[in-house]
């Protein structure tokens, strides 16, 4: 591995979250080399200085680190296992640090397949939304080796405020299905006390103060309650994809008979609202729901 000063780092997913991510990188003063499907995405970086690659494969190539920031389970097996994947160049030594969200089975599947060329591997899925991502003030939910968080870290720390080892691979994908149940949780219930406190007539003007001076209190009263109470939910964590993630979480609970019968509520809440073409809109579009706005 070059000086850890300036690591050669490969980012592989543009998106929301993927793109500052790589800007955060080049801010730190890393060599960066960038892959998106739509390579459209890829320019803005270009223009910063990032280098850009031809495949996931032609990314890894040669780099001290790479990140990838995909969708979903599919996504990330292809991106990584796939005939142009990142582990058809990955070094031996390289770490891969996953910020997907994906399932925890499948962070177990690539830390053992990554393994086996002497590559590391860490799933570090994030929560803090765009704004957190924009910002570099992530919270990283971190599952690995000591001695492969230690590679990470260099990268993790130019976008993650606080960044938490949980234990062995697929530990930072289970932290980060706990976190998207209780979000479920959080977005429903103050969805509901924005449209109660509509039909009361209340002043949300001293309403929402009031509330996050109490025990009502969250992240998703203060960053979100405004979308919910102008009807209006610009893209900060797509409602499909959260879903997708709940879904994830689910189905790890459903192999251990385990019930989670919030989460299951706000998952069939949110396919209506997918199929209704409102799934690119930012989650606290669960609003919709109790005023039945076409959900």
């Amino acid at each position: 591995m070059t000086d850890v000063g300036t690591l050669k780092v490969g980012v592989v997913g543009l998106g929301t979250m993927g793109a500052p991510m790589a800007r955060h990188l080049i801010a730190a003063g890393h060599q960066v080399t960038v892959w998106n499907r739509t390579r459209a995405k890829e320019e803005p970086l270009a223009a910063l200085g990032a280098a850009r690659a031809g495949s996931p494969a032609e990314a890894a190539d040669g780099m001290d680190a790479v990140l990838t920031c995909v969708s979903d389970d599919p996504d990330l097996r292809a991106v990584v296992l796939g005939d142009q994947g990142v582990g058809q160049t990955l070094p031996s030594g390289a770490v891969l640090v996953d910020c997907s969200t994906a399932s925890p089975s499948l962070a177990r599947d690539l830390a053992w397949e990554l393994a086996e060329g002497g590559r590391m591997f860490v799933d570090a899925p994030v929560s803090g939304g765009s704004e957190g991502a924009e910002k570099g003030t992530l919270t990283v939910f971190v599952g690995g080796s000591e001695d492969s968080v230690a590679r990470a870290m260099p990268v993790l720390r130019t976008f993650g405020a606080r960044i938490t080892h949980l234990g062995e691979a697929g530990s930072g994908q289970a932290a980060k299905a706990v976190n998207q149940v209780v979000l479920a949780g959080a977005y429903a219930g103050v969805a509901e006390g924005i449209v109660l406190a509509e039909r009361f007539g209340l002043p949300f003007e001293r309403l929402l103060p009031a509330l996050s001076a109490g025990a009502a209190d969250s992240w998703v009263l203060r960053q979100r309650a405004d979308n919910m109470v102008r009807g209006a939910y610009p893209l900060g964590f797509r409602t499909s994809l959260h879903l997708k993630d709940v879904r994830i979480a689910l189905r790890e609970a459903a192999a251990m008979d385990l019930p989670l019968e919030v989460a299951a509520l706000v998952a069939g809440i949110e396919e209506k609202l997918v199929e209704a073409g409102f799934g690119d809109e930012d989650v606290s579009n669960l609003a919709r729901h109790p005023r039945a706005e076409d959900a």
